[in-house]
């Protein structure tokens, strides 16, 4: 398990985030990333969740709606990484996998591509 603060694991989900490829980044639209640690004893444990409505199958935002989020959990990312860039690596293999539920894909896909 690796242990880090809330601002240095808020650092580096921003890095992870800015060193994502433009093109896989450039359609997201109204999408809030928040940390949170997930409650002890709720299940699945999860590392990240998307929770919105995926690009393709959406119509046109209106007026005053709320934006989708992904959320990652920082609490269950730390205590399965032995070192930092462990950390970093689910960080970012986390965000992808989520994107990618912004974006349509199911968990199928997501193995396919190698980002499950």
């Amino acid at each position: 398990m690796v242990d880090i603060s809330d601002e240095d694991f808020e650092r580096m989900v921003s890095e992870v985030f800015d060193s994502l490829p433009d093109d896989m980044v450039r359609g997201l639209e109204n999408v809030a990333i928040l940390i949170e640690n997930q409650p002890p004893g709720q299940r699945p444990r999860l590392y990240g969740l998307y929770a919105g409505h995926p690009l393709k199958t959406r119509g046109v935002y209106g007026f005053g709606e709320l934006p989708d989020r992904i959320t990652l959990f920082k609490n269950n990312m730390q205590e399965h990484s032995a070192d930092l860039e462990s950390l970093r690596t689910r960080v970012r293999i986390t965000l992808v996998h989520e994107i990618g539920h912004y974006f349509g894909l199911d968990d199928a896909r997501l193995r396919e591509l190698g980002w499950a």
